[in-house]
């Protein structure tokens, strides 16, 4: 029997993340012969920690294991935070990355700043200049694509200052360690 969809695997865990106070990000099942990978990825605002996403990875396990979805066919559980690369595409992710440094790009033109408070349907970007950071409100509505940008130096204490710091239990920009882009705990082989 094959792996279950991205669906299945969605439904069956969804809840249990939410209870822990995670966020399912994403979920990705690839076949590869006999052998299946498990990805889901997770977040919440306090951030993750490699101990919590290891007490999940078992939980989620055994819920698979409770399951007939699986059958016998073998595959990896990997549950994981999304990495810094994702694309930010809810209000809970520009929520999650204030104080970081973006790529904004909007119908005409391309907005690098620092990302600041939500408000409703937009979102205020701390943009540095000669003169000294300023803040813009953009419409999230008129925001094609946004990411955050991997920063090797500490930030403009002003202009962090301006975005509102950064939110509790999230790791500073140029503070974070390689391993900050994405921790990984791989389940056990089944």
């Amino acid at each position: 029997m094959p792996v279950p969809s991205k669906e299945r695997v969605t439904e069956l865990i969804s809840d249990l993340v939410q209870r822990q106070g995670y966020d399912v990000e994403d979920v990705a099942v690839t076949l590869a012969g006999k052998h299946s990978a498990v990805r889901i990825m997770v977040d919440s605002d306090a951030g993750l920690e490699l101990d919590a996403v290891a007490n999940l990875s078992h939980e989620i396990s055994e819920v698979f294991d409770s399951v007939s979805d699986f059958g016998e066919s073998p595959y990896t559980l990997e549950v994981t935070s999304p990495g810094i690369d994702r694309p930010l595409t809810h209000e809970r992710h520009w929520r999650r990355a204030r104080g970081r440094k973006a790529r904004i790009d909007l119908a005409h033109e391309t907005v690098v700043g620092r990302i600041g408070a939500l408000d409703g349907d937009s979102v205020a970007v701390v943009i540095g200049s000669r003169t000294g950071p300023d803040v813009r409100r953009i419409a999230l509505a008129d925001i094609q694509k946004a990411v955050v940008q991997v920063e090797f130096s500490k930030p403009d204490p002003r202009e962090l200052e301006l975005a509102g710091g950064i939110p509790e239990g999230r790791v500073a920009p140029a503070d974070a360690d390689a391993s900050e882009d994405e921790e990984v705990v791989e389940g056990l082989d089944k």
